[in-house]
């Protein structure tokens, strides 16, 4: 088979910021079906960044477009940045329509339809989803000790560790304090030896102090050494928060995350609690437009 070459557009922007270089990197290519889908994961191992979103036509009625999202190693069923960042790039070229600075879409993603609203705020978009799983959660973590190697941490500093998903699983790794957040040395070795070939195989090491949760996420097997914003995992933590005693309410945290990094990142997370457990998980973020630009690809000659 002979092919022709083609270029195909994608815009380049910061996530869970609202200034320049900071936040997490994400690239959009707003004409997705225009890309064979044999090009989607060479692109986004070629652009190297944390994730890659083709937008493309969606066949369920409830939803406007779909989302296919890669990182460099494997396309995600869901994932959080890539979701806020796509919506509000579809808000700024007109594809979302706004009335008096809002509007709402639904994108289809692995997980399900997932409901996004989109706000104009200033010379900014911001946006907010709601998880379309709730925190799900299997038994099963690596001992404390195995922990504190993997983090580079003593074991007295280790309070908790449990996985949840909300599509995507997290080993959620809970820390004495944010100083003990900003030591973390990740071992990649013991990595392999207790989590490769684990449910949740990215690991999600955080410290409270009352609503603010300081944060860090690793995922080798996704080819992320570090993220500095994750909206997936940000979902997933509201399992680990609330607890049986908590009354029915509505919760909220914000998540500092990618400061060691220095790409500081700001989520906003949200849970509804009602009889103990979580019954709706909202997470939401503002982006920054960066660049534009264009990406050589193969067509297969007609």
């Amino acid at each position: 088979m002979t092919c022709q070459m083609d270029f195909a557009h994608y815009h380049l922007v910061d996530v869970f910021s609202e200034r320049p270089f900071a936040g997490n990197q994400l690239a959009v290519f707003p004409d997705g079906a225009a890309v064979p889908s044999e090009c989607m994961q060479r692109i986004a191992r070629e652009l190297n960044l944390a994730e890659t979103v083709f937008v493309l036509p969606s066949s369920q009625p409830q939803c406007q477009f779909r989302f296919r999202i890669f990182t460099p190693m494997a396309e995600l069923p869901f994932a959080g940045h890539p979701t806020i960042g796509t919506a509000c790039v579809l808000a700024e070229l007109g594809f979302v329509r706004l009335s008096n600075g809002e509007g709402s879409m639904t994108a289809e993603e692995g997980v399900g339809p997932v409901p996004i609203v989109i706000r104009k705020i200033r010379d900014l978009f911001a946006a907010q989803f709601s998880a379309a799983m709730l925190p799900q959660t299997q038994p099963g973590t690596p001992s404390h000790a195995a922990l504190s190697r993997m983090l580079s941490l003593e074991e007295h500093e280790i309070l908790e560790a449990k996985a949840f998903s909300c599509g995507l699983p997290f080993l959620f790794v809970h820390l004495k304090n944010p100083k003990a957040v900003s030591r973390i040395r990740f071992d990649t070795s013991v990595w392999h030896e207790e989590l490769s070939n684990a449910w949740a195989t990215e690991v999600y090491a955080f410290a409270r102090e009352e609503n603010r949760i300081f944060a860090r996420m690793f995922a080798p097997r996704l080819g992320i050494a570090e993220d500095p914003a994750t909206g997936g995992a940000a979902a997933a933590l509201a399992g680990m928060l609330v607890n049986a005693r908590m009354p029915d309410s509505t919760l909220s945290w914000t998540i500092s995350q990618g400061v060691e990094m220095e790409r500081p990142s700001v989520l906003d997370l949200e849970a509804d609690v009602k009889a103990g457990a979580v019954c709706a998980v909202r997470v939401g973020g503002k982006t920054v437009p960066m660049g534009e630009g264009k990406m050589r690809i193969l067509l297969p000659r007609q």
